[in-house]
């Protein structure tokens, strides 16, 4: 059985991933610091609990175990944190993934699947935004993530390591089975804090700006359930066991839904009333943000089964109804 190191294996991507391997017949195994991902959620595979460049610890986890790529999910990911506390962010995920990086040419691992964000584009001028889209990201994690990227491009002609990075646009929804979930602390994504607030845990669900140039005042954003995501993870990863070369692609769906748009899909899907209240609107938030996973669907034949809101909010409210305090709950 093939190994694959997911570092991050722990969080909200990383869990799915490991799952999702799996069932392919692949064995994850697991790094992580559980700073913000949950030991419940690695069912699939063995955790070893660490930072991201622990030399010492790599190199145990290369020795032991015979891993074939590495797929890359640790990263600090609030862009309004990385803003304030900006140096958290590039030793993270700048400083720590070239020690990553160096432990990995060290022990002749040389294919790695990258966690990377629609945030390295900055404000769209052209939209849906395809990977030809100028890349100007407007705040320090956007950064983080663009530097990452170009740090690979150099690593492949020098060093032969191949990657695969893939830019994706809001993860949401939750594993179909119910065994896994999205579980932030804090919590920013919009699909949760709807769903909080359905369930009762919050009295309303603030929304940031209402005087967008959209049809109704809000921001729009591109969707993207959590096992498609895998799935594109999945089909990168065997792209680079099959010797293709080092590649970039955006993951969306190609179409967009409102924040009233979610919450009003809340509401039937729950049954439940969502309060809401309207508040400024927060620096550097784009008016619409969609992406074109063309090149994705063409080149590595990816294929979204979850691709409804309605479907990316039904799994989200099975799993956040059976487990209100998150991983806690089990």
């Amino acid at each position: 059985m093939s190994e694959i190191l997911i570092v991050g294996g722990a969080g909200y991507i990383g869990s799915h991933m490991g799952k999702y391997l799996h069932g392919r017949g692949l064995k994850p195994v697991v790094l992580d610091n559980l700073s913000y991902g949950h030991k419940e959620a690695v069912r699939w595979g063995p955790l070893y609990e660490g930072e991201l460049d622990d030399e010492n610890l790599l190199d145990e986890i290369f020795r032991k175990h015979d891993i074939k790529a590495v797929m890359h999910f640790a990263a600090f990911c609030y862009v309004g944190e990385s803003v304030t506390d900006p140096l958290k962010y590039y030793q993270n995920n700048v400083a720590a993934t070239l020690g990553l990086l160096s432990s990995m040419l060290g022990n002749g691992v040389d294919k790695l699947i990258f966690s990377s964000t629609c945030a390295t584009y900055g404000e769209p001028n052209s939209l849906p935004m395809s990977e030809n889209h100028s890349q100007h990201p407007i705040n320090p994690y956007g950064r983080t993530k663009l530097m990452v990227e170009n740090i690979l491009d150099d690593l492949d002609p020098a060093y032969g390591l191949k990657s695969v990075c893939l830019r994706y646009f809001n993860a949401a929804g939750a594993d179909p089975d119910g065994e896994l979930g999205e579980e932030h602390d804090p919590e920013t994504h919009l699909i949760p804090l709807v769903l909080r607030t359905a369930l009762g845990q919050q009295g309303e669900l603030t929304v940031f700006g209402n005087d967008y140039p959209t049809e109704d005042g809000t921001c729009i954003r591109d969707y993207i359930h959590i096992t498609d995501l895998a799935q594109a993870h999945y089909l990168a990863l065997l792209h680079l066991l099959d010797g293709g070369e080092s590649k970039k692609y955006n993951l969306g769906n190609g179409s967009g839904y409102s924040i009233l748009d979610v919450i009003n899909t809340a509401r039937q899907i729950t049954g439940r009333d969502i309060n809401y209240s309207f508040a400024d609107r927060r620096d550097g938030d784009p008016a619409v943000l969609v992406g074109s996973a063309e090149k994705a669907a063409h080149e590595l034949g990816w294929k979204p089964e979850f691709n409804s809101l309605e479907t990316i909010l039904e799994t989200a409210w099975n799993w956040h109804s059976q487990h209100p305090d998150g991983y806690n709950s089990d």
